[in-house]
Order: structure tokens, then sequence, then C-alpha cells
């Protein structure tokens, strides 16, 4: 069987970025969707494919897609998880850690205070209320 441009373009594409280059492995077949691509990769090389949040395989399906309406042809790309092959456990939303709140004091604003120069030049201090209305 000849190797299609959509299945050369995966194959491409992910040896390119993977660790393992001959472990990549591209099988085509057609479905009642159209074009079916099976990826197979080595283990460790999961994870440069997937990408943080699923944002690389995201990339390749979508520029895939291009190469496929190229053809008029739907492309589907399913990445095949390999033999010994364990998710990394990301914690559910639900059990994030909170963020710590400070025991450091918050100095007060006077940001919606007027101020003055100090007598040293090189402070502000602020104007007390009755000040602020002579100066105006």
């Amino acid at each position: 069987m000849a190797v299609e441009k959509d299945q050369a373009f995966v194959e491409m594409v992910v040896k390119a970025v993977v660790d393992y280059p001959d472990d990549v492995k591209v099988e085509r077949s057609l479905d009642e969707r159209g074009v079916f691509l099976q990826l197979s990769i080595n283990p460790e090389d999961m994870g440069k494919i997937i990408g943080k949040e699923g944002r690389t395989a995201k990339a390749i399906r979508t520029l895939l897609r291009i190469v496929g309406a190229k053809e008029n042809e739907r492309v589907n790309l399913k990445i095949m998880e390999p033999e010994g092959y364990e998710r990394p456990e990301r914690p559910r939303d639900d059990e994030q850690p909170q963020p710590q709140e400070s025991t450091e004091e918050t100095p007060t604003s006077t940001d919606d205070k007027p101020v003055e120069k100090s007598d040293d030049d090189t402070d502000t201090v602020p104007i007390e209320e009755e000040k602020a209305t002579e100066i105006v």
C-alpha cells in the first residue's frame, strides 16, 4: 500500500518532535467518517506528542485537517496509548491547593488622599482633609 500524503505528513511531523523516531508508526484505513490514522509511538515520547493540555496533539490534528481538505478528505487521528504508558497524575480542579493567605500586614493605601512634600523633600505625607480644602 502506498503512503498517502496525510500519512506521510503525520510521520514527518511526529518524527521531527520525538526522541525515538524509529518507533513512530502510522497506520491508515478508511472508515465511515473518512480517513482514519492511528499513531503509535514510544511511551517516553507520549508527553511530547500530547503537549501541555493537549495543545501539540490539537495542533497536529488541525494541520492534518488542512492536508485532508486539500485532498477533499476528512482525516481523523487517533494517538494510541503505548503499552506500559502510565498517565501522570494531575490534581483535579477541586483538589488543587489553595493559595496561602499572607500573614504579613498589608499597608493601607493613601492613593485616595492628597499628599504634600515633607520637610526633608524626600517623602510625601498624606494631607489631612481640612488642610486639603485650604490648599484648593
